[in-house]
């Protein structure tokens, strides 16, 4: 293969990392478009994969069969091919069935969705008043995925949701809210909106949940989750999932939560299944040329490549296209129906490489991705590590190159 690949040695601290392509998304940013990037030495972006030998597997004490829901939600659960719970859903799930608030501490990919959504529905049945469940998550990608697993787990169940994400039609969300939903999952600039046009009450919700709390926090929602959470009754379920335990994460379990339960499954900080090193390229042509190299081996199935800026990000995907690499390209240029068309090119396997921004790749669930490539280096190592989790999820091997400026 062309490209070389090293450990170790002095890091080149007079230039940016990344290759320097302005072109093609890299170099720091512009004016005043936010903090300049953080320097990270190159052997944050080098580490050995932990194989499956070295670790020892996680015992469920549970069997999904074990836990008390009724005959149609078990049903659906067997449909999916679901039979032992992960940690996440093993720990928390008997808690968040008892009625408890619950923190869950957990990476991105250990299966938190169902280990909220599976015992709120059991929890729902019965229940008339709504909507009575409110789910709030940082991006319009995850609330969508978070809103399909629901449909498949409660099929037969007579239970509804409603959407309620920015970069689509809002009159169709308020015709939805109008149903009277059972749940409502949302992200908080939506849902902020609908309840000043006083379409979204939430005075009768039972049951929040806050999925990725330290990403909404990084996104800046702070303030729009303390007025979404100041309209709920104080009597609730509150259950709060988050990758990492901060002073601000801290300062806001103990304003929403009542005695909380505490489930921690967070492995190491970063995935340790990801097999992760750099590779030095002398300018932004080479970068290129090495990029395009490398996703013309077979061995790169399904690739992510992350860009820093949303124009960087498409010139990258075209320029891909133009070489016979076919991509989809996720930023926030595109709507919300592109954005999902793209993912979904991506996930069915029509194209084997999605290259997107940190913004829009936040919160994506996309199974089997075997690479990342961090064709510019992220802005802070939290973005790094947040990046590779993409690949290496449940149990599977993955890898993860970062491009850095030769040495």
């Amino acid at each position: 293969m062309a490209f070389q690949q090293r450990r170790g040695g002095r890091p080149n601290q007079g230039r940016p990392q990344g290759g320097g392509g302005r072109s093609f998304g890299g170099g720091r940013r512009g004016g005043n478009r936010g903090p300049a990037k953080k320097y990270i030495h190159p052997s944050k972006f080098i580490n050995k994969a932990v194989t499956k030998e070295d670790e020892v597997a996680y015992e469920s004490k549970h069997k999904f069969a074990d836990f008390p829901f009724g005959a149609q939600l078990h049903h659906n659960i067997a449909s999916k091919g679901y039979e032992t719970p992960s940690a996440i859903q093993d720990q928390a799930i008997p808690f968040i069935i008892e009625g408890k608030d619950v923190i869950g501490l957990a990476n991105t990919g250990t299966g938190k969705t169902a280990a909220f959504l599976l015992p709120i529905i059991e929890r729902q049945s019965g229940i008339t008043l709504r909507p009575s469940v409110l789910i709030v998550a940082p991006t319009r990608e995850l609330a969508q995925q978070i809103d399909e697993q629901f449909r498949e787990f409660s099929k037969g169940l007579n239970l509804y949701s409603t959407l309620i994400v920015g970069g689509v039609n809002i009159d169709r969300q308020i015709r939805d809210l109008k149903r009277r939903p059972h749940f409502i999952i949302g992200t908080p600039g939506r849902l902020k909106d609908l309840m000043q046009r006083r379409v979204l009450q939430l005075k009768n919700m039972t049951t929040l949940v806050l999925d990725e709390a330290d990403r909404m926090l990084d996104m800046g929602f702070l303030p729009d989750i303390r007025q979404i959470v100041n309209e709920m009754p104080a009597e609730r379920q509150t259950l709060f999932f988050s990758a990492t335990i901060t002073p601000e994460i801290s300062a806001l379990v103990n304003t929403f939560l009542k005695d909380p339960e505490t489930v921690s499954v967070r492995t190491t900080e970063t995935a340790e299944h990801v097999e992760q090193d750099v590779i030095e390229v002398r300018d932004k042509a080479h970068k290129l040329e090495v990029l395009t190299d490398m996703l013309s081996n077979k061995e790169y199935e399904k690739v992510l490549v992350f860009g820093e800026t949303k124009f960087g990000v498409q010139r990258l995907s075209d320029h891909l296209d133009n070489s016979g690499i076919p991509s989809a390209a996720i930023h926030g240029n595109k709507n919300q129906s592109q954005r999902q068309r793209a993912l979904k090119q991506f996930k069915d396997e029509r194209v084997r490489v999605l290259v997107a921004t940190d913004v829009a790749a936040r919160g994506l669930d996309i199974p089997n991705v075997t690479h990342v490539i961090n064709f510019d280096t992220p802005q802070t190592y939290e973005d790094y590590v947040h990046r590779i989790g993409r690949t290496g999820r449940g149990g599977a091997s993955g890898r993860a190159h970062t491009f850095i400026d030769q040495r």
